[in-house]
Parts: C-alpha cells; structure tokens; sequence
C-alpha cells in the first residue's frame, strides 16, 4: 500500500509518487518530460519542448477569466542524487524507496527528490484540476537545474508570455524567496607524477557520518566538508609518519557539501599500530571541534598486502596537500544590506583522482558580483601557485529583491488569508532560476515560495507533509486573486 494514500492534496501527492518512480538525475530528465508531454496529451493542453528538453504546457483560463493576466508557474525536473554508502541503488533505474515518519515525507537512503518534485507535482495537479478559479496559466518544467541552472539558460521568450512567475522551489512555508545569490564554479586539474610504492602496506581510510548539505542554505551552519578534514588529517600525518599516497577522492555535486572522503596510501607495516592510534586521537579531536554539528564523524582503516601499481611522488602528494589546504570553504563574508544573510561563499565540493592527475571542484556563491568575481579569481591565483590548471565555465546571474513587487504583495495577503499567520520574505544565498529568467525576460515579476524542506541535496532530505497542503492552497489562494 501506497504510504501516500489519504495525504492531501491528492492530486499532488499521485504525481509526486509517479516522478518519486521516474528517473531524474541533472542531464537525464528525458523520461520526467515524457511524463508532463503525456499528462498535457492526456488532458488535450498545448504544449512545446525546446531542444534543451525544458517543457512548457499551457492551460487556458477557466470560464470567464480569459481576459485576466497570464500567470507562470515554474519548477525544475531533475533532483540532486546523493545516497548512503551502504546503500545499494541505482539513480538510473531504481524507484526511490518513499517513508512516512510522522508528519514529515523522507526516503530510504537517498535523497527524497521533493526539491523539486513537489512544485513539478503541484503544477500538474493544478493543471488537472478543472474546478479551480484562475487566468490563462503557463507551467514551465526546466531540467539541468541542479548542475548549474542550464535549461533555465535556454529558455525562450517565444514560447513563455506571462510576465508573473511564481518559483516553486523554495523550502520554507511562509518565507518567500525574493532574491539569490549569482555563482560560478572553478574546475581545477593539478598534474601529478608517480612512482611505484617503497612501502609494504596498503590502507585505505574512509571519512564518514558527516551532515553534508546544500552548499548554498546550509554553508553557514558549520557543517565539516570531508574533503577538507580529510585533507588536514592526511597533511598532518605525513608530518609524523611520511607516507606514500595513492589517490584521494570526495564529494560529488557541485551544489553539495561533501559528505565522505577516501584516501589511499602506502606505509611502512611496522608504523600501523602509531598510525592507527594517531588517526584514531585526532578524530576524536574532530568529534570535539565539530560538535554539536557533527556528532557522527566516523574513520574507518582497512589493510591490506595488496600494493597500488603507483603511488605519487613526495612533491606531488604535499602540493596537493597545500593546495587543498589553501583553497577556502564556508561563509566568506556576510551581507552588510540584509542582516544575517550570507553574502560571499566558496564550496570545496569534490576531489577525484586519475592516474595523472588530480581533479578539484569548487562552487563559489554571492549576491555581490564585485564579490564573487574577488572569489573566483582568489581561486584562480591559488591553482597557479600550485602550478594547476583553472577553468571557470560562465557562471549566472543573481536575483536583485523588489520589495516593491506585486507578486509579492499578493503572495503576502493570500498567505495572511489563507493562514491567519503573517509570511516572511528573504533574499537567499542559494542560486535560483529567477535570477536567470529574470535576465532572459526584462519586466518580469517573480517570486518563489514552496512548503518545508529540510537537508536538500543529502540522504536525510524531507518534507513536511502539512506543509504541503498549505503550501498548494497558498499558490491556490494567489491563482485565484489574479483571475
């Protein structure tokens, strides 16, 4: 039995089931838009797919509101894919596992796919329900979000005509999103020469238990990036115990604070029980530095005879050290306009390791674009002081706030309406397609709302069920003052 049976809204909630069994990795959206072309065939609605795969389908008004302003509702298919080691899945196949816990909608080791699954749901649910009261609407399906808000890039002033666009991927209830940061990210390549190995003894040393998060709404909250503690770890150890390194990985999105870490390395058998003893101090040292925020770090060491072909050189290994140590991550600075808001970041967000070289990725965030643009060329200096090669592909742009805007004045008196509470408003530190339709399409007028979600971009994503409910009356209640 469906653990969604009985949730309202039920329309929402039969949609979001079906996208939860669909495929929706960033760059694979194909099936996910086949679903929406079907739902608009199914219902005789106008539709357009671009080459990019973006979707937009088209309702007309309800009777006597063909003369109202049209109104565009817009979400992103694709979800962030991130799941536990241990737990064996298959993004590309598998239907993620659903849990009702209480009053909050989670998945089974994987993130959950509500950001943005539940604005995709909400739309199509409105879009089917012919007793609703509203103008000509435009629902506006973008893919590649996640990766760097690439469909929202292509998007075309033919087949979009409304000039008020409500965003359904924010995640707070009664906190609307009127502004966010722009981005860019750094590519770096270090080249790396190796050896074969001089010592006896292989290990393999895994960095687990972290928090990880958005590297957009949660880079504030203190959380540890494993890659950089694993990094400090492996910098420090060499100074006691030289080693010799095979490779290092971590992290996967560039959207994601890393979660665990990998390093493989050769030592001298006789040196295991200090290093196993040192290692296993200075977690305990992490443990302390990073509680209450993370509580659960965990550094597993396994063994073995079995010697990797090659390992790096000493040079190599301590210029990536330094360089790791060097590149920034976390909150840069804070907003001086708006208070407590983030204004500079930088994510350290993955490693990989090839056989003759190293790659790093890292996500930097502002809504400062002098800012950002000190940020990406900080990181610039620093790849070239390590002798690595940058790359910085164009990043986008911010979303500048209108606390003047009208969308925001009836998303505010709808909410008091539709709650009895009073909504707040915010500018986030996160990239939102806004800031781009925004560029593509002068004049228009937006805003982002969604229900609560809490830990995106992490196995431990969920959704507040209720908020949902009022979240979809809400967009409802706002529909409606238009028409």
């Amino acid at each position: 039995m469906s653990v969604l049976k009985d949730l309202e809204p039920k329309l929402l909630w039969r949609h979001f089931e079906a996208l939860s069994k669909i495929p929706r990795a960033s760059g694979n959206e194909t099936a996910a838009a086949a679903y929406c072309v079907s739902f608009a065939q199914r219902l005789g609605l106008k539709h357009h797919v671009d080459a990019t795969g973006n979707v937009v389908i088209y309702k007309p008004a309800s009777r006597g509101r063909e003369k109202s302003e049209t109104i565009v509702l817009q979400s992103h298919l694709d979800m962030v894919c991130e799941k536990n080691t241990d737990k064996a899945f298959d993004f590309n196949h598998d239907a993620i596992e659903l849990i009702k816990e209480d009053d909050w909608l989670t998945a089974n080791g994987t993130t959950l796919g509500a950001d943005n699954g539940i604005g995709v749901a909400a739309i199509l649910a409105i879009f089917e329900d012919e007793s609703l009261v509203h103008g000509p609407l435009e629902g506006v399906f973008t893919v590649d979000e996640e990766r760097g808000l690439n469909g929202a890039k292509t998007l075309s002033p033919d087949h979009i005509h409304g000039r008020t666009l409500i965003n359904l991927d924010s995640e707070d209830l009664g906190i609307f999103s009127i502004g966010c940061a722009g981005g860019r990210d750094t590519n770096m390549i270090l080249s790396v020469e190796r050896v074969k190995p001089r010592h006896d003894l292989f290990l393999k040393i895994h960095l687990s238990g972290l928090r990880g998060g958005h590297s957009g709404i949660d880079i504030h909250k203190g959380r540890g990036n494993a890659v950089k503690i694993l990094n400090r770890l492996l910098y420090q150890l060499y100074a006691q115990t030289p080693f010799e390194l095979a490779g290092m990985d971590g992290g996967d999105k560039h959207n994601a604070i890393p979660r665990e870490a990998f390093a493989h390395l050769t030592i001298p058998a006789v040196e295991l029980n200090k290093v196993k003893k040192w290692l296993s101090e200075k977690i305990a040292e992490m443990r302390r530095e990073f509680s209450p925020v993370e509580p659960d770090i965990k550094l597993a060491v396994e063994e073995s005879r079995t010697l990797p072909p090659l390992v790096m050189t000493v040079k190599s290994a301590k210029t990536l050290f330094s360089l790791l140590f060097a590149l920034p991550h976390g909150t840069l600075a804070m907003s001086r306009t708006m208070p407590n808001m983030v204004e500079t970041s930088n994510n350290v967000a993955a490693i990989h390791s090839e056989e003759q070289s190293i790659h790093i990725l890292c996500s930097s965030r502002s809504s400062n674009m002098q800012a950002l643009a000190a940020t990406t060329d900080k990181l610039l200096a620093i790849a070239e002081l390590a002798g690595a090669e940058a790359v910085q592909p164009n990043g986008y742009p911010g979303w500048m706030p209108n606390v003047d805007s009208r969308v925001l004045k009836v998303a505010l008196d709808t909410y008091q309406q539709t709650t009895g509470q009073p909504a707040k408003y915010e500018a986030i530190h996160a990239g939102l397609e806004c800031g781009l339709i925004g560029e593509k399409f002068p004049g228009m007028d937006m805003i982002s709302i969604g229900p609560t979600l809490q830990h995106p971009h992490s196995p431990d994503e969920r959704v507040h069920i209720g908020s949902v409910n009022v979240f979809y009356l809400h967009v409802l209640k706002m529909l409606a003052s238009y028409a």
